[in-house]
């Protein structure tokens, strides 16, 4: 996937200004999709080449150069094809594994204490998803198609959460 891909979807959502964007990216999108704001807008100027957005003037713009991208047709045609195309399997990269192969390897490294402050991210990660959960999808029942698929989204970071905080404890026993 591309980033353009993740910032369509999220324009399509809400048009905004490339800092809103960037803003509303970190809180959603930015859990499972990493960039930064200068990645963002490097695609954002890459994207309105394209034709696959546009961007106009903020009305509230003043003397800045703020801009409010939206998508064009051609973008949603590129989503439309990009989302067609079959999901590549996860790549994952995880460093400390292989660390903990080089324990295995070589004798205790002394790797616990790294082990518990993945322990406290994830804690707090965990704990960040659970507020939004309470907040924003405290009654399943009532949400619309696109609050369930959000929220499911979301309950997968959570299991995630829960996994890692499950996994990092019990390879602590072992170290």
């Amino acid at each position: 996937m591309a980033l353009s891909h993740a910032l369509l979807t999220s324009l399509l959502e809400k048009s905004s200004s490339g800092y809103d964007l960037a803003r509303r990216f970190d809180k959603s999108i930015g859990f499972f999709w990493h960039a930064t704001h200068q990645q963002i807008y490097r695609e954002l100027g890459r994207m309105e080449a394209a034709g696959w957005i546009e961007s106009s003037s903020a009305p509230d713009a003043g003397k800045t150069r703020k801009r409010i991208y939206r998508v064009l047709p051609a973008g949603q045609a590129e989503l439309l094809r990009w989302a067609a195309e079959p999901s590549n399997d996860m790549d994952l990269r995880d460093e400390f594994m292989v660390r903990l192969r080089a324990d295995a390897a070589l004798g205790s490294l002394g790797l616990a204490p790294e082990l518990e402050r993945s322990i406290a991210q994830h804690e707090e990660k965990l704990a960040l998803y659970r507020e939004i959960e309470q907040r924003d999808f405290a009654e399943p029942d009532k949400l619309s198609r696109a609050a369930r698929i959000h929220h499911m989204i979301l309950k997968k970071g959570i299991l995630y959460e829960e996994n890692s905080i499950a996994w990092a404890r019990e390879m602590l026993g072992v170290l």
